[in-house]
């Protein structure tokens, strides 16, 4: 069978073709002769093995006969294959979809593959994770800007337009994960055949049935020496319920079972409706800003028609714009002068901030607006914060700029300036989660070239005042006094960890550490178990995920969702150095770690501050009372050393004299923390709170 391919016509060996036919049409008169489903998936699994084997005695062999070889293609086979990628097919001919997957699970790999079998992005242009445009992205391993690529592929002499949207896997970017699905009528549910179900691969699950998607099951990786395809297709069905009779196995590196994947998605999948004469409703999915052309949109069309030119309005912003330029992207932009219900494309408006363009709007034509808007949208909330911080006071500006623009490429990103009287000026910045600051921190660092000291993350707390008012604080330093505030309530999170039987135990006395409430544990395979607790997210902002990892030797992994507010007995614990209250390093902690958390900073801060001509004390307080002390004892003089004799008296006359001088000095002297000691406490909060 031929895949017919943009850029060039690219062929499989005729050999291979009807190698291929055989062994499909060999599969399907033996899977409907057989009763037991997982007996039907060994069986599957081994012909495909002895195929492979049998047809292709190495992988190399295999790889250099599957990857297609691009015919030799000039100036005009270029133009044919833009004009056959922007060619227009009836609605029923088009596919939407998206893969979902755990971490590592090959998500980026098989996108590639498709790319490349479909003939998107030709052999010379092709590189690992091509989806992926950031070096963070590569280096890291995972997706965190979510892509769409349009391909053409040919099933039964019949064209047909198929729009892949990757999406980041991260928990952190769940919402933005829910707009793709949502433009989206059938998923890949890409699993690793070694590691089995993973917990985000339920929750990307869940997100799919939510939006009433078409699953398509993929076992990825089955070359691998521990892949074991009928185990995991077992635990598929048990943890997801999905039926996995006809799931396809796969090796996205390998080139093996593509086609067949390629062929699921057309007879899988369903089409969009045609709803091309209603009023224009266009669902944005993404959006980033080009310092040239303004904001990008990336959107589907779920009603209606879009032409160049056109008067658009966006329903939530209540902004309006004429569309200078509109295309499709393959994966790179390419102009059209139209698109209709069903497509996928993205949008040029002259828009110069992304707060009129967000994820989950509606685009609609001004003229002729639509009644209501798509359901689903809502404003990003931040859910950590931290404090960032110039190592050099003189680049505040240039850390104002910088995350002026990153906002306009990331619109989750919020932030206010801030002053500390240890770090001088800086901003306080809301994230989604720990990952989104580890990113936005480091794209500063490297994109911006600012030097940057962050402050411990923090989470947003609700003070019930005494007078009825309900106050955010996500600073301590913002918090009500004790007698104006009547309660506070923590944001509260449900986490479900998956883990071998063998970390149960370890894993839940982790959890009860951090304050966690035991909800449920069932085992979901033989030797799985998945374990279910509620916890403070400020207990995990700090080394949680670290200690989860470390705990289970990295065979755990876990998934959390924002449950809501729950009031708990939490209080503010100062630091005083000479009497002075220390804001940067105040913090909110639960009432029964204060202890802990006072002791450890007091120690740590006396062997960090250097020592004064006088006594300084350390105090860890809770309002007035002081519940952790240390004391840095003072450089003395020895002022008796020119009294090698005489009379006592001498020597009381100067030992008075040199007390008098401490008390005088330290009543006025003032101890300098270096900026050493607030890093370090900082990352001994982060491990300690």
């Amino acid at each position: 069978m031929a895949a017919e391919i943009c850029g060039a016509s690219l062929f499989l060996s005729v050999k291979t073709q009807l190698q291929l036919q055989q062994r499909r049409h060999h599969q399907s008169a033996f899977f409907h002769t057989q009763r037991s489903r997982t007996r039907r998936s060994i069986t599957r699994f081994h012909s495909s093995q002895r195929f492979f084997r049998s047809t292709f005695p190495n992988a190399a062999t295999f790889r250099r006969r599957v990857a297609c070889q691009v015919a030799s293609a000039d100036l005009e086979s270029a133009a044919r294959a833009g004009e056959d990628r922007l060619a227009k097919v009836p609605v029923r001919n088009i596919r939407n979809f998206c893969i979902i997957a755990h971490i590592d699970h090959g998500k980026s790999t098989l996108a590639d593959k498709l790319l490349q079998v479909t003939g998107t992005v030709q052999q010379r242009e092709m590189k690992d994770q091509f989806l992926d445009n950031m070096d963070l992205e590569r280096e890291r391993g995972i997706t965190i800007k979510l892509q769409a690529a349009r391909m053409r592929y040919v099933f039964e002499n019949e064209a047909y337009c198929l729009n892949l949207i990757d999406t980041p896997g991260h928990v952190d970017f769940s919402y933005e994960v829910s707009r793709s699905l949502a433009a989206c009528e059938g998923a890949l549910l890409v699993v690793d055949a070694s590691q089995g179900v993973e917990a985000q691969t339920l929750a990307n699950v869940y997100l799919a049935l939510e939006n009433n998607l078409e699953i398509i099951p993929v076992l990825n990786k089955i070359d691998l020496p521990g892949a074991e395809p009928d185990r995991v297709i077992k635990e598929i069905e048990e943890i997801v319920g999905l039926d996995c009779s006809n799931a396809i196995l796969c090796s996205a590196k390998e080139g093996i079972g593509i086609i067949d994947i390629l062929n699921a998605i057309v007879s899988r999948i369903p089409s969009p409706e045609d709803t091309s004469k209603r009023p224009l409703r266009a669902l944005i999915f993404d959006s980033y800003y080009d310092p040239y052309r303004g904001v990008i949109v990336y959107f589907r069309v779920v009603d209606g028609t879009i032409k160049k030119g056109d008067r658009v309005y966006f329903m939530a912003s209540g902004k309006d714009y004429f569309a200078d330029e509109i295309g499709v992207l393959s994966p790179s932009q390419l102009q059209v002068e139209e698109l209709y219900a069903g497509e996928v494309g993205y949008l040029s408006a002259s828009i110069r901030t992304v707060a009129d363009a967000r994820v989950g709007d509606t685009i609609t034509h001004y003229a002729r607006k639509a009644d209501n808007s798509l359901p689903g949208y809502e404003e990003a909330t931040p859910m950590v914060f931290c404090g960032l911080f110039p190592v050099d006071a003189d680049q505040f500006p240039d850390l104002r700029d910088a995350l002026e623009k990153l906002q306009l490429n990331d619109a989750a990103l919020k932030f206010e300036p801030e002053t500390s009287s240890a770090m001088g000026f800086g901003f306080r910045c809301g994230f989604l989660g720990l990952l989104h600051m580890e990113i936005v921190q480091e794209r500063l660092e490297r994109e911006y070239n600012l030097s940057l000291i962050t402050t411990a993350p923090s989470v947003v707390y609700r003070v019930n005042c005494v007078n009825g008012d309900t106050v955010e604080c996500s600073n301590p330093s913002l918090l009500p006094e004790p007698g104006k505030r009547k309660s506070i309530e923590e944001p509260f999170v449900k986490i479900e960890m998956l883990t071998p039987k063998d970390y149960i135990g370890p894993l839940m006395e982790l959890a009860q550490e951090r304050r966690g409430q035991f909800k449920e544990m069932k085992f979901i395979a033989e030797n799985r178990a998945s374990i279910t607790y509620e916890l403070p997210l400020a207990e995990m902002v700090g080394d949680f995920f670290d200690q989860l990892k470390s705990r289970s030797k990295g065979y755990a992994s876990m998934e959390y969702t924002f449950v809501g507010y729950i009031e708990s007995n939490l209080i503010k614990l100062d630091i005083r150095i000479n009497g002075d209250c220390v804001e940067p390093l105040a913090t909110i902690v639960h009432n029964d770690k204060a202890y802990s958390v006072g002791r450890a900073l007091t120690l740590k801060l006396k062997e960090l501050i250097p020592r004064q001509m006088f006594k300084v004390p350390i105090q860890a307080c809770i309002g007035s009372k002081v519940i952790a002390s240390e004391a840095i004892s003072a450089i003395r003089k020895d002022v008796l050393a020119k009294c090698y004799g005489g009379d006592i008296s001498r020597k009381k006359k100067l030992l008075k004299k040199q007390a008098e001088g401490k008390k005088r000095m330290k009543s006025i002297g003032k101890v300098d923390v270096p900026q050493e000691a607030f890093m370090a406490v900082l990352k001994l909060e982060k491990e300690v709170i």
